[in-house]
C-alpha cells in the first residue's frame, strides 16, 4: 500500500520539518509499503490537489497536525474527501488531545493517538488486505464513531526505529534537522509536549533518548550521501542529562565538528558544558525565557529559573562563543499588562542575539487550556478560529485584548530597531552563509 502524507502549510514561507512523517515513513517502507509526499502550500487551489492524489493513488493520506494546521487541514481534506474516496488518518498534537472534535469532521476516518509508527503500520497492513478496522481493532487508532482505543507502550528501544526519510524534511544546502529523544519531563502548562508523559502514565516510560552510536551513524549516513553543513537538533531540551551532552560533545566533536544548533533550558546548562558544546561545533542555542515575570513563570507556568538565572545564562552563552535565541510569551491568563513589559525589560538585559515573541494560545490538552475552559476564557467557537500568535482569542480579567495587541505592537517595533544580527566570525564567506541559513532554519522552526 502507499500512504501519501500532506503536510498543510498556514503560511506562505513555512519552513517547518515534518519529523513525525519522515519516522512513520521509514517505518511503513520498513515493512514493504510505500510512503510519498506532499506539501500543500497557500494558495494551492482544491483541484491542483485533487490531481495530485488521483495522480499518486494512494491507498491512505496521512496527516501529522498542530493545532495551528488543525483550521485549514480540516477544509483541505474536505474538499479532497469530496472528491476522492481514500480514507485518511490524523495524527499529532491536535489529534492527539482533541480527538473527538478532530474525527467530528468529515474526511478524518481515523485518529492515531500518541506515537504512531506501530498503529499505523498495523492500519496499512489492515487496509492493504482490504479489512477496514472496527472499533478497537487496533491500539492507538480511534475510529470514526468509535470508542477511544486502548494504548500499546511506547516502542522500546528508538534505536531499533530506522532512520528519517530525508525526502520529507525539505532540507537544502547541507542544512539537516535531527532529534535524539522523545518526550519530556518537565510540567510547563502551556506545552503539549509534556502530555505525552501523561498520554503513557501507566503504560510505559515515553522518555527515551538514542544512543551517541545511532545519533552519529545517522549524520555519517546524511554527510556520505550528500552535503553536511549545518546540523538543527530539534528535541525539546537537548542538555537534560549531563553525562549523555558530555560524552556527545567528545563523540560529535571528533567524528563530525558540523555546526549546529539546539534547545535548552538555562536551569540544564553550565559554565563548563556551554564551553564543551562550543569546542564541539555548537553555533546557536534556543532557550525559552517565555516571561521577565518571575511570578508569571513561577505561578502559571510552572518554571521556576529566576531572572538573575537566565541574564548569567547568556553572558555565559556569549562567553563560549555561542549565540543565542530567546522565546517569549505574552497574553497568558493571570498575567497582567505590567508583567509584559517586564519581558521586554528583560529581553533588553539577557541581549540575545535573536528572538521570538508569540501572543499566548491554549493548546488542547494542556493545564492552561483546562484552565481556560474551567474559568470562561475560551470562547465557545475557539476550534473555528485560527490558532496563530499574533493575537490572543482569550478574554482575560487581567489584561484586555487591547493591552495584549498592543504589547504585540511593541515587540514588533523591538524587532525592527534589533534585526537580525548575521554570524560574523572566520574567514570563508560560503561557511558564514551556510551558518546563518541554519540559525535562521532553525528560528523558522518555532
Amino acid at each position: 500500500m502507499k500512504v501519501l502524507f500532506l503536510e498543510i502549510d498556514t503560511e506562505t514561507n513555512w519552513v517547518v520539518a515534518s519529523l513525525g512523517p519522515a519516522f512513520l515513513a521509514a517505518y511503513l517502507r520498513r515493512h514493504g509499503h510505500e510512503a510519498a509526499f506532499c506539501r500543500v502550500p497557500m494558495g494551492m487551489a482544491d483541484e491542483a490537489l485533487i490531481a495530485h492524489v488521483r495522480r499518486e493513488a494512494p491507498g491512505m493520506i496521512g496527516l501529522s497536525l498542530t493545532t495551528r494546521q488543525w483550521l485549514r487541514a480540516r477544509a483541505v481534506i474536505a474538499a479532497l474527501r469530496a472528491a476522492v474516496d481514500v480514507p485518511v488518518v490524523a495524527g499529532g498534537l491536535q489529534p492527539t488531545f482533541a480527538p473527538e472534535a478532530v474525527l467530528a469532521h468529515p474526511g478524518i476516518d481515523y485518529v492515531c493517538l500518541g506515537e504512531g509508527e506501530e498503529p499505523l503500520l498495523d492500519l496499512a497492513d489492515a487496509l492493504d488486505r482490504g479489512m477496514a478496522p472496527s472499533d478497537g481493532d487496533i491500539d492507538n487508532i480511534w475510529v470514526a464513531g468509535g470508542r477511544r482505543p486502548a494504548m500499546r507502550p511506547p516502542f522500546e528501544s528508538i534505536d531499533d526505529l530506522p532512520f528519517m526519510e530525508r525526502d520529507f524534511l525539505d532540507e537544502h544546502n547541507g542544512v539537516v534537522h535531527m532529534t535524539t529523544q522523545r518526550g519530556c519531563p518537565f510540567p510547563c502548562t502551556y506545552c503539549g509536549a509534556r502530555m505525552y508523559n501523561q498520554l503513557y502514565d501507566g503504560i510505559g516510560e515515553f522518555g527515551r533518548r538514542r544512543s551517541h552510536q545511532n545519533v552519529i551513524e545517522e549524520l555519517l549516513r546524511v554527510r556520505d550521501a550528500g552535503a553536511l553543513n549545518y546540523v538543527i537538533f530539534l528535541d525539546d531540551t537537548f542538555t537534560i542529562n549531563h553525562p549523555w551532552v558530555a560524552a556527545f560533545c567528545d563523540i560529535y566533536g571528533a567524528e563530525l565538528g558540523v555546526p549546529f544548533s539546539l534547545h535548552a533550558r538555562v536551569e540544564t546548562v553550565n559554565e563548563r558544558m556551554l564551553h564543551r558544546l562550543a569546542e564541539a561545533g555548537c553555533h546557536l542555542i534556543n532557550y525559552g525565557v517565555e516571561s521577565g515575570s518571575e511570578r508569571v513563570r513561577r505561578e502559571i507556568m510552572k518554571r521556576w529559573t529566576t531572572n538573575e538565572r537566565l541574564i548569567d545564562v547568556f553572558r555565559w552563552s556569549r562567553e563560549a562563543g555561542i549565540m543565542t535565541t530567546a522565546n517569549y510569551m505574552l497574553g497568558l491568563p493571570g498575567e497582567t499588562r505590567e508583567e509584559m513589559q517586564q519581558t521586554i525589560d528583560l529581553h533588553h538585559r539577557i541581549d540575545p542575539d535573536e528572538f521570538g515573541y508569540f501572543v499566548f494560545y491554549p493548546y488542547p490538552g494542556t493545564p492552561l487550556f483546562h484552565h481556560c475552559r474551567q474559568h470562561g476564557y475560551l470562547p465557545e467557537d475557539y476550534l473555528d478560529r485560527p490558532a496563530n500568535h499574533r493575537e490572543s482569542i482569550l478574554d482575560l480579567p487581567d489584561a484586555s485584548k487591547q493591552d495584549i495587541a498592543e504589547m504585540y505592537d511593541q515587540w514588533t517595533a523591538v524587532r525592527v530597531a534589533n534585526g537580525w544580527r548575521r554570524f560574523s566570525g572566520g574567514d570563508d564567506e560560503a561557511g558564514r552563509r551556510i551558518i546563518a541559513e541554519g540559525i535562521e532554519a532553525h528560528a523558522a522552526s518555532e
